[in-house]
């Protein structure tokens, strides 16, 4: 069992074009993530000098290449809850804006040929007790009833069993505009194109300190052990990761709770075993504040994660992880108990408060974070919308008005809370049952 993303593992390494780290940039983008290679593209695009810092030694080497290979539309939270809160229209907006990420991504691949495997097959939310056949019927109605989306189909326990070869599942909601994609071959694409338009990306190449201008005809300073680069303007495009983020800004740091996602990837199927095992070959998760979600790979593979434990990852908390959710495999699985474990891995989730994203400007600085576990698409999308706001256009309507963004009480870095907060869910799970 390799200890890695199945994503990086079965692709070769992004080599960037060699180039000097330049004294003078239009743009410096902090992190080789999605986020920062789709704004690094549109900016480049625009005709502006574009430098891409990244800490590490490939590029998305964190979230972006350590997902579960969903491209998902639909809320990261409940959207009568947020209706409630914000009001039908924001909630529609914000709804509409996950819809359209995928859409982004859609149309880089085909503008830009990326061969990623991307399918659009839709995605299926799985109730796992009765109750939750119920509540995903009235979701539906409710979406529907707003305007907000009309392709959704409601499955009831016998035709979730036709789709997904389990006796786990109480009912279903297919999300129909959903989709998936190797987010190796993707990172590599997205990377080629920007560098086609003019970017230059420099690996390993941390920022150790950002120094914000100070006036308005300055230039923002950041040092690198390569040396330093001034830049017009800034972006940070880095989240939370095992080695270090918002190092040079802990304004983002108490606003965002790093949450540790893990994922295990199987050995190949039989063809005929694959295709009965998830009829659909859509993304599928489950209700519970504890959650599953799984897919297929072309080679058919089965990439089964979840939030096995609270805790950061690091490869001995992935192992542990990993046998936590080879449990969980098997219970949803069992014909699959024999089959062995090719992968295991972990990455972290930046959860904001609300679990809605964030993008603005703090001391001259631009960022785009907070994805919450949808940033497969939403980094991608918010790369060419920040992109479009630096070169002086408004942002999308979701995220307008959103006043202050207060930070996380008690939270001051390291997310000394998480054990409690895993407790918690769980005991709401076990209440909910």
């Amino acid at each position: 069992m390799k200890l890695e993303s199945y994503w990086q593992h079965s692709v070769p390494a992004f080599v960037p074009a060699p180039s000097e780290l330049p004294a003078k940039v239009d743009v410096a983008i902090v992190g080789a993530g999605f986020t920062g290679l789709s704004a690094a593209l549109a900016l480049a695009r625009r005709g502006a000098s574009v430098a891409v810092l990244e800490a590490r030694e490939r590029i998305a080497a964190e979230a972006s290449g350590r997902n579960g290979g969903h491209v998902n539309n639909g809320l990261a939270v409940d959207y009568a809850a947020l209706a409630a809160r914000i009001g039908t229209d924001g909630a529609r907006a914000w709804y509409h804006a996950f819809d359209a990420a995928v859409d982004t991504v859609e149309r880089l691949v085909l503008e830009e040929g990326i061969d990623c495997d991307f399918q659009r097959n839709g995605k299926l939310k799985l109730g796992t007790r009765p109750q939750h056949y119920d509540e995903l019927a009235r979701a539906a109605e409710r979406l529907r009833r707003d305007g907000v989306d009309a392709e959704l189909d409601v499955l009831d326990a016998a035709q979730a069993r036709e789709e997904v070869r389990s006796e786990r599942f109480s009912g279903g909601l297919v999300y129909r505009k959903s989709a998936q994609m190797h987010m190796g071959r993707f990172a590599n694409g997205l990377a080629q194109a920007a560098e086609r338009a003019g970017a230059r990306i420099h690996l390993d190449t941390p920022v150790r300190r950002l120094q914000a201008r100070s006036g308005r005809g300055g230039a923002h300073r950041l040092h690198t052990p390569g040396g330093v680069v001034e830049a017009r303007q800034v972006l940070l495009a880095t989240g939370t990761s095992r080695h270090g983020g918002y190092a040079s800004f802990g304004w983002l740091r108490r606003r965002l709770v790093p949450i540790g996602s893990f994922i295990v990837v199987t050995a190949p199927m039989p063809v005929e075993q694959a295709q009965a095992l998830l009829r659909g070959r859509r993304t599928y998760t489950t209700v519970a504040n504890i959650h599953h979600y799984f897919r297929l790979t072309p080679d058919q593979r089965l990439v089964f994660g979840g939030r096995a434990r609270f805790a950061v990852s690091s490869p001995q908390s992935d192992a542990r992880s990993g046998e936590v959710l080879r449990r969980g495999l098997v219970e949803t699985f069992p014909a699959l108990a024999g089959l062995p474990i090719d992968y295991c891995w972990g990455g972290l989730v930046d959860m904001s408060a609300d679990r809605l994203p964030r993008a603005g400007v703090r001391e001259g600085i631009h960022y785009s974070v907070g994805y919450s576990g949808h940033g497969t698409q939403m980094s991608v999308h918010m790369g060419r919308h920040v992109a479009a706001a630096m070169a002086g256009e408004a942002m999308p309507q979701a995220w307008d008005g959103r006043g202050d963004w207060p930070a996380i009480p008690g939270h001051l870095g390291p997310p000394w809370f998480l054990p409690a907060v895993g407790l918690y869910y769980r005991l709401k799970d076990r209440l909910q049952n």
